[in-house]
């Protein structure tokens, strides 16, 4: 009878060995779901699609397992040259559910184009609950340049004479012209851009205040972008830099934006929530498939 006793002891001692190891499966799991990672949500850029974004899906989940991520399929393609009041609206649409599901909150992955389309949304949301607001490689302070871009959509303009198109009613229903912010006819960007003049309150809005509180409802600001990029021009644009009329770069803390505060950058940069990451090396289209953009300027900001 003992030496079946005995031999039945190491049968008994890997099954606990097992339910250990069950268990701390489950303690992982618990433990995600009690850390749980806030679900994120992808809005994408100029001619891209949710499918573009598959890798950074799965950059996330890797990194953050169990995070719900919503790459928000809309406008896809040619229909992302629709009017960006337009575009706000239909993400937010598509968006606010979530948003609702999420009682620890959301962080918002923005990129190029997308990423004004997210402070579109910011800013006009009052009840929006984005902790993290990461802005991946986008035009925030606007366009200016001759890029592949410009060539295919305009190829009868160069960016020099673009204006006459774009601050015009019918230019204005086209998403760059939106952004398209001329250095040279900077009383013409004030007075026609109906999207991001309104934005960063350059132009008259009687709706500024609000839109700056709703805005700084986010906890963190991450703009991520890059000298190599090749399309943001300046590259800088993507930290709210931006040329002066001798189209030299002026930077963020000496835009007259941040320093008037006019939707709340400044404030942003007090409290310690503005964060810059800048990488050499990246081309516009592989901000979001790049594992080391990921890692250094996108993981840590996921909590």
């Amino acid at each position: 009878g003992k030496r079946t006793g005995g031999h039945s002891t190491p049968p008994t001692r890997s099954m606990s060995r097992g339910s250990g190891l069950l268990w701390g499966v489950i303690g992982v799991c618990l433990w995600a779901a009690a850390v749980g990672f806030k679900p994120v949500i992808i809005v994408h850029g100029l001619f891209d699609s949710s499918g573009d974004f598959l890798t950074l899906s799965r950059f996330i989940n890797e990194s953050h397992p169990g995070t719900n991520v919503s790459v928000i399929d809309l406008f896809d393609r040619s229909s992302s040259l629709q009017p960006m009041w337009k575009q706000v609206e239909g993400f937010k649409a598509a968006i606010y559910p979530i948003m609702q599901n999420a009682e620890d909150g959301v962080n918002f992955i923005c990129y190029s184009q997308g990423g004004l389309i997210c402070r579109g949304i910011l800013a006009t949301l009052p009840d929006h609950n984005v902790h993290t607001f990461i802005s991946l490689s986008s035009p925030q302070a606007g366009q200016y340049g001759d890029t592949d871009y410009l060539k295919y959509l305009f190829p009868q303009f160069m960016k020099s004479n673009l204006f006459h198109l774009c601050y015009t009613s019918v230019g204005q229903r086209i998403s760059i012209c939106n952004y398209w912010n001329d250095p040279h006819h900077r009383d013409m960007y004030v007075n026609s851009s109906d999207y991001l003049a309104l934005l960063n309150s350059e132009r008259e809005n009687p709706k500024s205040a609000e839109w700056k509180t709703n805005f700084l409802k986010i906890k963190k600001l991450v703009l991520v972008g890059g000298p190599d990029d090749g399309v943001i021009t300046p590259w800088q644009s993507s930290q709210f830099g931006f040329y002066d009329d001798n189209e030299t770069v002026v930077e963020i803390q000496h835009q007259e934006v941040f320093l008037r505060d006019s939707f709340g950058l400044k404030t942003l940069g007090a409290r310690g929530d503005l964060v810059i990451c800048s990488m050499a090396g990246v081309q516009h289209v592989w901000w979001h498939s790049n594992e080391t953009v990921y890692q250094t300027c996108i993981d840590k900001w996921l909590q």
